[in-house]
C-alpha cells in the first residue's frame, strides 16, 4: 500500500493467491520434465538401429525446446502482482487545477488498412476523459498524410461538441461511440440516445463516402479555413513525399460545446516526407509527435494509442495519476502500462484468440518483478522518461523541446507554429544531439 500525507491511497497491491500453488506446479512439472529428458537421452545412446535413432533424437530435440519455453515463462508465474487505484482519493489529496497535463498520441498511417472512423472513435474516446478539460491534447499522426484522415477528424471536432456533454452528463463509461451504440439500450435516455446516434450515423456516412471515393469533395469543404487546409494536397502530394501538415482542430482556450464548455486540443500531425532525403526517422511519427507536441504543450504525461484501440473507460487517466502522482513511485517511475483487451475476434473462442496470455496473465506477473513490458499502445508515459535517467539527462538543442519548459503561448501563435513545422522536418535530426542520442532512446521505448 501507498499513502499520502492525508493517510488516503491512491494504489495498492497484493501478490495473487494462486503463487504458492503456481511454484510448487513449476517444481513439479520441471522435475518431470528432466525424466522426460532423460528418458530420451538414454534412449538414444541405446539406439540399435538406425531408424529408432533419428525417432528419439528428434523426439528430445523437440521436448528441449518445449521444455526451454516453458522455463523461460516461468518466470512470469512466480509472483504475480494485482495492482488496484483509488482515483476517488485524487481529489482529497490534489486539486484538479494541479493536475498534470496530458498529451494523447493516437497513430495511423493508411485510411484504407485503418477506416478512419477507428481514428474518430479512438479520439472520441479520449477526449471524454473525465480529467480537467484544458489539460488534455489529442494528437492524431497521420503517417500516411491522407486528407481523407483530417476530414474524418474534422468531422469527429463537430461530432465532439454534441458527445462531449451527452457523456459528461449521462456518466457513460464506454466513450467510443461504436462500441457504445453496438449494445442495444432501452432506458429513460432513449430518445437522447437516438438523437446523438442520428448524428454519429449521419457523420459515419460523410466520413464512408469520401473514403470510398478517395478524395474530399468540394461539397464537404464548408470554411475558408478547412480550404487553406486541404489545399495543401496538391498534385506534388504523396504518401513517400509531402511537407509537413499540422492543423489544429479544436483549440481549449477558444472552441466550446454546445453546452458551453471548453473542449480538449485537437490537432492533425503529419510529419515531412521526402524521396530525396537521405536521413531515417528512428522511432518515426512518434518521435515526431514528441517533439511537435512539446512545442505546443509539452504535457508531462503522454498517452500512446493505436488507432484501433479506444478506451474503454473514462477514469483511466486518474487511475494512471494515482501511480504518477506518488511521492515513493515517481522517482522510479518511466511509464504506467495499461492491458489491452481483444473482444469478438472469435464468437466461439476455443484457441483464446484474445490474446489474455500476452496482455493480461503475462504482465501481472512482469508485474511482481521490475515492471510489465510495453505492449505499444495504451501506455502512460512521463515525458521525462524520453530523456534519460538524472545522470544521463539528455538536454536538447533548442531549449523548447525540453521536458521542463513551459509553454505560455496559444497554440495556434506564429512562433508556436513556425517552431513546430521545424521541429517536424524530415531533416531535423541530421546532427543534432537529439538525432544522435535522445531518438536512439525513444526507438527502445516507443
Amino acid at each position: 500500500m501507498s499513502s499520502n500525507s492525508h493517510g488516503l491511497p491512491l494504489h495498492t497491491h497484493k501478490p495473487s493467491r494462486r503463487t504458492t500453488a503456481n511454484r510448487i506446479f513449476a517444481v513439479v512439472y520441471g522435475c518431470a520434465t528432466l525424466a522426460l529428458l532423460s528418458h530420451h537421452a538414454l534412449s538414444l545412446l541405446n539406439s540399435t538401429t538406425l531408424t529408432s535413432f533419428f525417432i528419439t533424437l528428434t523426439f528430445l530435440i523437440s521436448d528441449s525446446i518445449l521444455a526451454f519455453m516453458f522455463a523461460t515463462t516461468q518466470s512470469f508465474h512466480m509472483r504475480p502482482i494485482y495492482r488496484k487505484e483509488f482515483p476517488e482519493n485524487l481529489r482529497r489529496v490534489v486539486k484538479e487545477s494541479d493536475f498534470p497535463a496530458l498529451d494523447v498520441f493516437i497513430s495511423t498511417a493508411d485510411p484504407h488498412k485503418e477506416p478512419p472512423m477507428n481514428v474518430v472513435n479512438t479520439a472520441l474516446s479520449v477526449m471524454a476523459y473525465d480529467y480537467p478539460i484544458q489539460k488534455v491534447s489529442v494528437y492524431v499522426s497521420d503517417d500516411g498524410g491522407s486528407a481523407l484522415t483530417l476530414f474524418a477528424l474534422m468531422e469527429a471536432a463537430k461530432f465532439a461538441s454534441h458527445w462531449l456533454p451527452f457523456c459528461r452528463k449521462n456518466n457513460i463509461v464506454e466513450c467510443s461511440p461504436e462500441a457504445y451504440f453496438a449494445i442495444d439500450r432501452d432506458s429513460h435516455l432513449s430518445d437522447q440516445v437516438e438523437n446523438i446516434k442520428v448524428m454519429y450515423k449521419r457523420m459515419k456516412a460523410r466520413v464512408k463516402n469520401v473514403t470510398e471515393r478517395g478524395k474530399v469533395a468540394h461539397e464537404y469543404i464548408t470554411g475558408e479555413e478547412e480550404i487553406q487546409a486541404f489545399n495543401k494536397w496538391t498534385e506534388e502530394f504523396t504518401r513517400q513525399d509531402h511537407p509537413t501538415v499540422i492543423q489544429v482542430l479544436l483549440e481549449s482556450n477558444k472552441d466550446k460545446d454546445i453546452t458551453g464548455n471548453l473542449m480538449p486540443n485537437l490537432i492533425y500531425v503529419s510529419r515531412e516526407k521526402s524521396k530525396t532525403s537521405t536521413h531515417h526517422f528512428k522511432a518515426g511519427a512518434l518521435n515526431v509527435l514528441l517533439r511537435v507536441s512539446a512545442i505546443m504543450t509539452n504535457a508531462p504525461i503522454i498517452l500512446t494509442l493505436d488507432c484501433d484501440m479506444h478506451s474503454n473507460d473514462p477514469q483511466t487517466a486518474r487511475r494512471a495519476l494515482c501511480y504518477i502522482l506518488d511521492p515513493e513511485v515517481r522517482p522510479k517511475l518511466g511509464y504506467v502500462q495499461f492491458p489491452q483487451l481483444f473482444r469478438g475476434i472469435n464468437k466461439n473462442d476455443i484457441y483464446a484468440c484474445e490474446h489474455k496470455r500476452l496482455f493480461q496473465i503475462d504482465p501481472m506477473g512482469m508485474n511482481g518483478l521490475s515492471g510489465s513490458n510495453h505492449l505499444g499502445t495504451g501506455c502512460f508515459f512521463t515525458r521525462r522518461a524520453f530523456f534519460g535517467g538524472p545522470s544521463n539527462f539528455l538536454p536538447p538543442e533548442i531549449p523548447q523541446l525540453s521536458p521542463n519548459n513551459l509553454v505560455d503561448k496559444h497554440i495556434w501563435s506564429s512562433e508556436v507554429m513556425e517552431l513546430a513545422y521545424c521541429v517536424a522536418a524530415c531533416n531535423y535530426e541530421n546532427n543534432t544531439n537529439w538525432g544522435l542520442k535522445v531518438s536512439q532512446l525513444n526507438f527502445c521505448l516507443l
